[in-house]
């Protein structure tokens, strides 16, 4: 059966305490300092026989080229080497990253090689969405899981077809990332206005001048002007504002994974005055299959003659009631009390939801 989980009520004990500000740190980002996706096609050696099979062509060709290039000249449909798969080699990189810079790298197998563990990725370029190298990757792979045993009796923990070369890249160019000038562009992570117009209020405040140095464009991006005593300090007024906290405003929502089971409510949710009934009805049906013999010297046959047997069950009708204004926590609180299970939680919610009396929006994931 299905195990189910929850994280109820973030009032309790994960929500920060009523009034806690956050830094616009983690807030917002600033427009045109990014991270740029990297990709690349690599090799991985030294393998215990773990390689790509046959089957492979294309990494039995790339190391017939890479030897090539190295003055030994082969024919990649003469060789086998199971010591050696192919990869595609991805990377991040984040903004201004200069070069000689270290970041890490991950490799995962594209051909039929079963396992990673133990091998060596070979210098891979990595390049970015215009074609151009950024990066170069090269050292060994670890993997977070590995294979033991071998043939049909084997166990394989977590997913040993993909690994990581910690540090394994160096940048070789710079990222293309905007230098900040004389204005500013706040990017919130989660579009809002009110925290939109907040982070504003929260700016002008601390940098006073006789015109708004803040102004929020729209739910997601707020533009600031950089003070004239900061105009050749940029770096330092946007370290400035990164430390300043300002009260988030969310939407009332709540979360729902129906694969996990798991149910996560903010603290805005609010329930509109209403009255819950839940009990559980069970039926049960059994199908006992019992053999008819014929007696000895008789013209009959053995027959199969299915009994069935019907059962049914319902449990007294559980209720609770909540008055107006009732928070998520007195909400937890009440389904706990008629002890409601995770997934009496989930129906509950959605019908509450069609009844209009949850007063927030809610995804199901």
């Amino acid at each position: 059966m299905k195990r189910y989980s929850a994280l109820l009520g973030l009032t309790a004990l994960l929500a920060a305490p009523a009034g806690a500000a956050t830094r616009l740190k983690e807030l917002v980002s600033l427009e045109g300092v990014r991270d740029n996706q990297l990709i690349g096609y690599g090799l991985v050696v030294g393998l215990n026989g773990t390689g790509d099979r046959k089957q492979t062509f294309f990494s039995a060709q790339s190391l017939a080229n890479l030897l090539q290039e190295m003055g030994v000249s082969i024919n990649p449909l003469l060789i086998t080497v199971r010591n050696t798969a192919a990869v595609m080699v991805t990377a991040t990189l984040p903004g201004f990253a200069q070069e000689g810079v270290h970041i890490d790298a991950t490799a995962a197998a594209i051909g039929d090689a079963p396992n990673l563990q133990g091998g060596m990725l070979l210098m891979t370029s990595l390049k970015g969405v215009d074609g151009q190298t950024y990066a170069v990757a090269q050292g060994a792979v670890v993997t977070s899981g590995f294979v033991a045993g071998r043939s049909t009796n084997s166990q394989t923990v977590n997913h040993p077809t993909v690994g990581r070369v910690p540090g394994g890249a160096i940048v070789e160019r710079a990222a293309p990332s905007l230098t900040p000038t004389g204005r500013l562009r706040l990017q919130l992570r989660q579009p809002d206005f009110t925290t939109a117009v907040r982070v504003s209020e929260i700016v002008n405040k601390k940098f006073p001048s006789a015109t708004p140095l803040a102004k929020p464009e729209n739910s997601a991006l707020i533009s600031i002007s950089v003070p004239p005593e900061f105009t050749s300090r940029v770096t330092e007024f946007v370290a400035g504002i990164e430390a300043l906290e300002v009260d988030v405003d969310r939407p009332a929502r709540v979360i729902v994974n129906e694969r996990t089971g798991t149910i996560v409510m903010g603290k805005e949710v609010r329930v509109s005055p209403v009255a819950i009934m839940h009990g559980n009805l069970t039926v049960e049906i059994q199908t006992l299959l019992q053999v008819s013999q014929p007696q000895p010297l008789a013209q009959g046959t053995t027959q199969v003659v299915p009994q069935q047997t019907t059962t049914s069950g319902e449990e007294k009708a559980r209720n609770l009631v909540l008055k107006e204004g009732a928070t998520v926590e007195q909400l937890v609180q009440a389904l706990s009390s008629i002890g409601s299970t995770p997934r009496d939680i989930v129906a509950i919610l959605q019908s509450l939801r069609a009844a209009g009396a949850l007063e927030a929006d809610l995804e199901v994931i």
